[in-house]
């Protein structure tokens, strides 16, 4: 019979090995083996943590390793017992190495040394602890004991100090927040707080927007208040993007890059006799906006098309919303994997695709229109600095200063990963004069 460990593992041998997507594979092992709600929390705590920490583990562990790791789940079996034993203070040591033990029989091959050599790496990671490099070099101190590439901690470090830094990597690594918004009128907040309360959840008001709630647990999905469309699951952050707009009602909207829909939907509830078009490179993908819509109840003000927003060259707007695709170095706490996967190259050629956006789109917008440009990011490249060449090549458009949610009036709103599990994000608000 499975347990978590084994589908923790079997997960982490395709992410690994396999480059797969770690919450693809993840989703494809739980459907494969039948676990009890608490076992499949556990597997997916590992997968993730051990994603997470991969950089501090593995600092653990190198000087540990004798030997080249020739089974292809040896290393995945290692991290993930590090993790384990670092990370969960509730689980015995005895516990975690006596489970490593017998996955490694199971996968051993035969007359294979491979059940020793985990045995033995094991004991002595416990009898060595945990080190971490001297603090006097602090981009390898921060990038051990956070688990983050030296690259982004550097890039951190100089564009927003060591206090920030040290903040943004911490929040980073803390859980991500189970946020959902009340998508109905601010009067009937109070009878879905009420209803939510019955359904057996408990929940905080986020710090930044009067509208978003951070629950207690997952499984939200599966009440009737969000298969009626009277809350949906959203990060509080990125709503904001579309609460810069300054809705009359009647606006012919564009939502540029819009899957999976959330803000779409979004924009289409402050509508009465508008209506928004929703774009997006991928027809599969609009699929989900159009599902979206529909459990809204505003099917009739969205319509999408299968476009890649740097084409767009046809209809005028009232408003356009551009929340670009990024390196979502603000959704590492969702995403993990992203600190491993992204670096600066990347966000330098992405922020040229963002230009690209803009320029394109920007001529779509009717004259004293606004255009919201947003980013789930926290990078200078991608956020500021797309939006001041854009201005210096447009000097029709002027940036317009932002008050949204529970925020002051910025002139460009930057919201790094907080304390009560929302994302990072990024708001500027253009307008075209005229």
């Amino acid at each position: 019979m499975s347990n978590a460990r084994t589908v923790a593992l079997e997960t982490l041998i395709k992410v690994f090995n396999q480059k797969s997507y770690s919450n693809i594979a993840l989703n494809n092992e739980l459907i494969k083996h039948d676990l009890k709600p608490a076992d499949k929390a556990l597997a997916t705590r590992i997968v993730y943590g051990t994603i997470q920490y991969k950089i501090f583990l593995e600092y653990q562990l190198k000087p540990l390793i004798k030997t080249k790791l020739r089974d292809s789940f040896l290393k995945p079996l290692l991290l993930m017992s590090a993790y384990q034993y670092f990370f969960l203070e509730k689980v015995p040591a005895n516990a975690i190495f006596d489970e490593a033990n017998k996955l490694a029989k199971k996968y051993s091959k035969r007359n294979s040394g491979s059940y020793k050599l985990i045995n033995g790496i094991l004991r002595a990671l416990e009898r060595q602890g945990e080190i971490l490099p001297p603090t006097n070099d602090l981009v390898e101190y921060l990038s051990i004991k956070e688990s983050f590439p030296k690259w982004l901690v550097e890039y951190l470090l100089d564009h927003f100090g060591e206090n920030k830094t040290k903040e943004i990597l911490v929040r980073s690594n803390q859980p991500a927040a189970n946020s959902i918004r009340m998508t109905t009128k601010e009067s009937d907040f109070e009878e879905i707080k009420e209803e939510l309360k019955k359904d057996n959840f408990s929940f905080e008001e986020s710090s930044l927007t009067p509208h978003n709630l951070n629950l207690n647990k997952g499984g939200v999905a599966q009440t009737a208040l969000f298969k009626n469309g009277k809350i949906t699951i959203q990060d509080a952050a990125a709503s904001l993007a579309v609460d810069a707009f300054d809705f009359k009602g009647s606006e012919q909207v564009l939502d540029a890059c819009s899957a999976p829909g959330g803000k779409t939907v979004q924009i289409a509830e402050n509508l009465t006799t508008g209506s928004v078009i929703a774009l997006d490179i991928h027809e599969n993908k609009l699929r989900l906006v159009r599902n979206a819509a529909e459990r809204l109840h505003v099917s009739d003000k969205v319509k999408t098309k299968a476009l890649d927003a740097r084409k767009a060259n046809q209809g005028q707007f009232d408003k356009i919303l551009v929340d670009a695709p990024c390196s979502g170095l603000g959704l590492i706490r969702r995403k993990p994997e992203i600190r491993y996967e992204k670096s600066l190259n990347d966000i330098k050629n992405l922020a040229k695709i963002q230009l690209a956006i803009l320029e394109s789109v920007s001529g779509l917008l009717a004259n004293g229109g606004e255009l919201v440009y947003s980013t789930c990011t926290i990078s200078y490249e991608e956020d500021e600095g797309v939006v001041k060449q854009f201005l210096k090549l447009h000097p029709d458009f002027e940036l317009i200063p932002v008050q949204v949610g529970k925020l002051p009036k910025q002139e460009m709103v930057r919201i790094f990963p907080s304390s009560d599990g929302s994302d990072g994000f990024f708001i500027a608000k253009l307008k075209k004069r005229g």
